[in-house]
């Protein structure tokens, strides 16, 4: 496929996913301060647990101009980029702050046991599959955050877990750093690699990559529905 045929492609099984039932649950649970402390904490688990994850796919890349692009894409998330000095993992920390969270409590989070089982998945396919198909599994989540694509559902992924809090805690965008900065942010990166996949991604590979994305999203919904169940639990 063609850079052009991969954006369509995956924009369509993103949206795809994005209408499951899995994130209709997640984004109806109403939040009480503990319940907003486990969706945001959850989510921080998987953001930290993606630096690992992106090395993973550089070890195994031998494209130089690919390494490339992911040590930008990591300076960005880890060290600075346009919209934070610090590093997207400390927007996470300055959005639990807004409801009573301190950093220590943060850091010390345990996983979910759904979430502990999706991120060995994730990290299992970034370091033993193919590179190409590691690739294609993680930028495929960078989707899920694209208003644009996703404005007839609600939003993405940040956008519209930003208007639960809105409308069940009172917060304000400048209270939700992580949720604001990612409703912008992930549109660029989700298209930073569709270039390297008309490349890459030829013959057989093709079909695999496409199959890597698949099961990237299923653990993204799985691991979204996991978390919006264990929500249900905490009484409001």
């Amino acid at each position: 496929m063609t850079a052009d045929e991969w954006k369509n492609w995956l924009a369509k099984t993103v949206r795809e996913v994005m209408a499951a039932p899995e994130f209709d649950r997640y984004f109806a649970v109403k939040l009480s301060r503990p319940r907003a402390a486990m969706m945001l904490t959850q989510h921080g688990l998987f953001s930290r647990h993606r630096r690992d994850c992106w090395a993973y796919l550089s070890a195994n890349c031998p494209e130089l101009s690919i390494k490339q692009k992911i040590l930008r894409h990591e300076y960005e998330e880890v060290i600075k980029d346009d919209y934070t000095d610090r590093g997207h993992l400390e927007l996470v920390i300055r959005q639990a702050e807004a409801i009573g969270m301190t950093p220590e409590e943060v850091n010390a989070v345990e996983p979910l046991p759904i979430t502990r089982a999706c991120l060995y998945a994730w990290a299992w396919m970034t370091r033993e599959k193919n590179w190409v198909e590691g690739m294609a599994a993680l930028t495929v989540t960078e989707w899920s955050n694209d208003d644009r694509l996703l404005a007839d559902l609600g939003g993405g992924h940040a956008t519209r877990s930003a208007r639960r809090w809105m409308e069940d805690l009172g917060l304000t965008w400048k209270q939700m750093p992580n949720y604001k900065v990612h409703s912008q942010a992930d549109e660029e990166h989700g298209r930073m690699f569709l270039a390297d996949l008309e490349n890459f991604a030829t013959g057989e590979r093709e079909a695999r990559a496409m199959q890597a994305v698949r099961e990237s999203l299923d653990l993204f919904r799985i691991f979204r529905g996991g978390v919006a169940e264990a929500m249900e639990k905490i009484p409001l």
